[in-house]
């Protein structure tokens, strides 16, 4: 069966056609990606696809979108779009539909991707099992938590707000950096730090610690001068950046009751070098008596091109099997 994958962000919306089988996703093609901001609807956006594809689309979709769903409106934090599920039909002329959160469909895509879409970040170097959970966490704008539960040859996605946990530090550092985020915010998520932006806040931190004058740059910024090297203190941050991410990242396995862990995102794997040398490992282990449960647990990363797209056709696949 073939349909449309679609993934619609802030800034962009990728899609591609798909072709799915026996409940699991057969191909993927060539991803097409346009900007949001070019085009004033989700229909035109599709029309334009429909356009670069020739012009004719099969009667079937799935989209991953960028927030919450399961309502009868989609609206989107960062661009105008809005999306009526029950007018897919009509609007786009496919009957057959699926839309899931963009991060649900990362983790259909942690589900479905062959094993050389992964590699190993830490403990045993095993192929991730076959039988119970696996949890999911994506370090991006936010930081996106799923949970993935397999049994028996069959799978269901959970997904979670597993991001605004709370923050623990672990240590007099990151006891500093709760207090800056603090006088923000009354309270303070895992996801204030352990996202993209929240290398801002770490950065800034360690130059109070260190006693030197704050400069103000942004996240993307920092992330530049930090995995590069071109800066001690963004690289420091980033060391930083990475303790925390495997303290959290241990902390919902452990919660999830998980016998393994994906890394998913981007910026996973533009930092999948730094988080293998940094103290990533050892703070996802230290959890008390459950240390050795933790170490015994293969982390790997999702290194799928386009993991919203495949999954987004995963999770049509699933459906429709």
């Amino acid at each position: 069966m073939q349909l449309v994958a679609v993934d619609i962000g802030g800034t962009h919306a990728r899609f591609a056609m798909a072709e799915v089988e026996a409940g699991r996703v057969a191909s993927l093609g060539e991803a097409v990606t346009l900007k949001t901001a070019d085009h004033p609807s989700f229909q035109l956006a599709w029309e334009e696809f429909a356009r670069l594809s020739g012009g004719t689309l099969p009667p079937a979709v799935a989209i991953a979108v960028a927030g919450p769903v399961g309502g009868e409106l989609i609206r989107f934090t960062n661009n105008p779009w809005i999306i009526r599920p029950a007018l897919i039909p009509e609007k786009l002329g496919a009957p057959d539909y699926v839309v899931v959160n963009d991060f649900a469909a990362v983790a259909h895509a942690v589900a479905q991707a062959d094993e050389a879409h992964f590699i190993h970040l830490c403990g045993p170097d095993v192929l991730l099992p076959e039988e119970g959970t696996i949890s999911v966490v994506g370090p991006g704008t936010g930081l996106g938590v799923a949970q993935l539960w397999r049994q028996r040859g069959s799978y269901h996605v959970q997904p979670t707000e597993g991001g605004h946990i709370d923050y623990a530090p672990l240590d007099k550092i990151e006891d500093a950096i709760l207090a800056r985020l603090r006088g923000r915010h009354r309270r303070v998520s895992a996801e204030r730090v352990v996202a993209g932006p929240g290398i801002v806040d770490i950065y800034e931190t360690l130059a109070s610690i260190e006693g030197r004058a704050i400069t103000s740059l942004t996240d993307k910024e920092l992330w530049a001068l930090g995995t590069s090297g071109e800066d001690s203190l963004a690289a420091a941050a980033v060391d930083r950046f990475c303790l925390s991410l495997g303290s959290v990242a241990g902390d919902l396995a452990l919660a999830h009751g998980a016998s393994a862990l994906v890394m998913a995102g981007g910026l996973g794997l533009r930092i999948k070098d730094t988080l293998v040398r940094s103290g990533f490992a050892e703070r996802f282990s230290a959890k008390g008596r459950f240390e050795g449960l933790m170490a015994a647990m293969p982390v790997k990363l999702i290194t799928h091109p386009q993991p919203g797209l495949f999954g987004a056709a995963a999770a049509f696949a699933q459906a429709h099997s």
